[in-house]
């Protein structure tokens, strides 16, 4: 009887984490962004996509310029399928004007991209 106890409990743990695993696995991690600075003329956040992470929807509709934190590389997908990479190194900084079309973002690299981004906001008349 304790032997099939026992037998019982090892296959429970054994499948049982294995389907926990995969779950998580499975789940693609989102970025986290924390808002710095908000106010009528700009908006600052630090942003973090971890490996394999990203966004749903994003595309910056206004002028921004970016500081690489930590570098690494982003895939943007558009929603007709096209794609690019945006290569940043750690410590450079890039200048990027408004988003034409939403894209997704995903993190094709092995660690964290940092971003520090400063977003300007159109001005009130």
């Amino acid at each position: 009887m304790r032997l099939v106890l026992a037998s019982a409990v090892c296959v429970a743990l054994l499948f049982g984490g294995a389907a926990f695993a995969q779950d998580k696995k499975g789940k693609i991690p989102e970025r986290t962004q924390k808002v710095l600075v908000d106010n009528d003329r700009v908006r600052v956040t630090e942003t973090v996509y971890p490996p394999g992470g990203g966004t749903n929807v994003a595309g910056a509709p206004a002028y921004r310029i970016t500081r690489a934190l930590k570098g690494g590389t982003l895939e943007r997908t558009y929603a007709d399928g096209r794609k690019e990479t945006a290569a940043f190194k750690t410590g450079e900084v890039k200048e990027q004007p408004a988003a034409k079309a939403p894209y997704t973002l995903k993190n094709t690299g092995k660690s964290d991209v940092v971003l520090y981004t400063v977003q300007m906001k159109p001005a009130k008349k």
